[in-house]
């Protein structure tokens, strides 16, 4: 398919109210496009000089504000450690914020438990509260990987500190001058944009409407860019490549967990391969908005998506590199057939329910993360999609997740559930409470905390004394998973605790009442 093709197919592939892409190759402009509405109840156009949200786009430029600032980036650590107070040790570093090997629970995930209704504000004073209060990890720093917003948002405080300059003034004077992004800025209220445009929730069959967003940003996703601004930023990055000490060159080093295991993200990208071609980059979203962009630094080629609606800007840019690069779309999985160890598992470092599902031919799925995942079925027994892969063994089934660096094998657990869940269950070190009820033989769970009360959603039990509770809006963009809760009992069988834990915050022990 040729480019020109697939940028013509793209509103139709992924319809909504607006969007806009580029795609460059060795610092030339091969396609400018926008189309639709930017907002369509003020009939708006969408243009290359319209304000989008970028979001966790941001968190590159973050890091290279921690780079270009600070030429030792542990210069921050103090500074990042003074807004930890109850954290007994040991305190993530700069350079482990900016891989997201923190160990920190991602504060967006924890407001939910804290009862933060779906719909709420969440500011300064959220942000600060859920910081301080944090009193542990739910990995060693350096250790593994997870994605966490504060840690972008705690590496801009501390470049506030440390320079004694304000975060928006620090990506004028440092990034977007120098870069030619004449019309970014930080847009950290995400209410609204200086020029209208708007973010739409929905589909084609049912109608899109203005998505309602309330919370404010930083240096974890609060960039507003134009086309024209990242256009600009790709152009930089192609014309400082042969420097060694260029922010892009410094951004897209090789990363390492402490072990010295290769990490597939850090710096705030992500680094992977396309049609066998070395890539980095990384997406944005919000309620109404999806962004990509992605970089392959031998080829030269950069390409940006920005949909303010909600389709796949991922699957939007690789659609367009692929035409570009001339390569297919990769050929149907062999139709081998289910195998045997599907079913519920609990992984033990985590302590979350993994359940592997048949997905048609060839395939399953795999909830486990953040989202659930299409593996492939291979002829040697495992399936596998990237760095993730499920291996049976003679001891049973492994779950690796290479970008993690974690490896573990599953411990069986489905079946019937067991009676006697419904209380009341506090967690000490959130001072937050799990509410438990039986209605009308359906059992249902709430959280409620310093953040409010949190709607009851309906349990879904998976095995005896496993139970998965839905969680709505992570605050950000999507959900982050369903919240794993489960159960403990004491000798005679009455249950005791539970504990609870999604990807984005794991291992929280909540006691029930007595």
């Amino acid at each position: 398919m040729s480019l020109d093709i697939a940028l013509a197919a793209l509103p139709r592939d992924f319809p909504g109210p607006g969007g806009a892409v580029a795609v460059l190759r060795a610092g030339e402009v091969l396609a400018r496009h926008a189309w639709g509405y930017a907002n369509a109840e003020r009939r708006i156009p969408f243009t290359p000089a319209t304000l989008f949200r970028m979001c966790s786009i941001t968190k590159q430029f973050t890091c290279a504000l921690v780079l270009d600032a600070c030429p030792d980036p542990a210069v921050l650590n103090p500074l990042i450690a003074a807004r930890l107070p109850l954290l007994p040790g040991p305190v993530p570093t700069a350079l482990q914020l900016c891989h997201n090997q923190s160990g920190l629970r991602d504060y967006w995930a924890v407001a939910m438990l804290l009862g933060s209704p779906v719909e709420a504000p969440f500011g300064e004073a959220e942000a600060r509260q859920l910081i301080a209060g944090t009193q542990s990890l739910h990995f060693a720093p350096g250790t593994r990987f997870s994605y966490v917003n504060q840690n972008f948002r705690l590496l801009s405080d501390a470049l506030e500190d440390h320079t004694g300059r304000g975060f928006a003034e620090l990506l004028h004077h440092r990034l977007f001058a120098p870069a030619g992004m004449a019309g970014a800025l930080l847009a950290a209220d995400t209410r609204a944009l200086p020029d209208g445009t708007e973010g739409y929730e929905g589909n084609p069959a049912l109608g899109f409407r203005a998505a309602e967003n309330r919370i404010l940003w930083t240096g974890d996703a609060g960039l507003a860019a134009s086309l024209d601004d990242m256009i600009a930023w790709e152009r930089w990055i192609d014309a400082t490549r042969e420097d060694p000490d260029s922010l892009y060159r410094r951004l897209s080093a090789p990363v390492a967990f402490a072990d010295g295991a290769v990490a597939s993200y850090g710096f705030g990208l992500g680094r992977s391969t396309a049609f066998g071609r070395p890539m980095t980059g990384h997406g944005g979203a919000l309620r109404g908005w999806r962004s990509h962009r992605l970089h392959l630094p031998e080829e030269r080629i950069s390409v940006v998506v920005m949909f303010n609606h909600l389709s796949d800007a991922n699957a939007a840019a690789m659609a367009l590199l692929a035409a570009l690069l001339g390569e297919a779309a990769p050929p149907p999985p062999a139709e081998l057939p289910p195998p045997a160890w599907l079913g519920v598992y609990r992984e033990s470092e985590t302590g979350l329910a993994a359940r592997v599902e048949a997905a048609g031919p060839g395939r399953i799925r795999l909830r486990f993360g953040h989202n659930p995942e299409l593996l492939e079925l291979l002829p040697d027994g495992s399936a596998q999609s990237g760095r993730t892969r499920l291996r049976p063994a003679a001891d049973g089934l492994w779950l690796e997740r290479g970008g993690e660096n974690l490896a573990s094998r599953l411990v069986p657990a489905g079946g019937v559930a067991a009676p006697g869940i419904a209380g009341r269950y506090g967690c000490a070190e959130l001072g937050a409470e799990l509410l438990v009820a039986d209605a009308g033989g359906l059992h249902y769970g709430g959280f409620s905390g310093p953040l409010g009360q949190g709607r009851m959603e309906a349990l879904t039990p998976v095995g005896p004394d496993l139970w998965l509770l839905p969680c709505p809006r992570a605050l950000d963009h999507t959900p982050p998973g369903d919240w794993t809760l489960a159960f403990t009992r004491d000798p005679t069988g009455r249950v005791t605790g539970a504990q609870v834990g999604c990807w984005l915050a794991r291992g929280l022990r909540y006691d029930r009442a007595a």
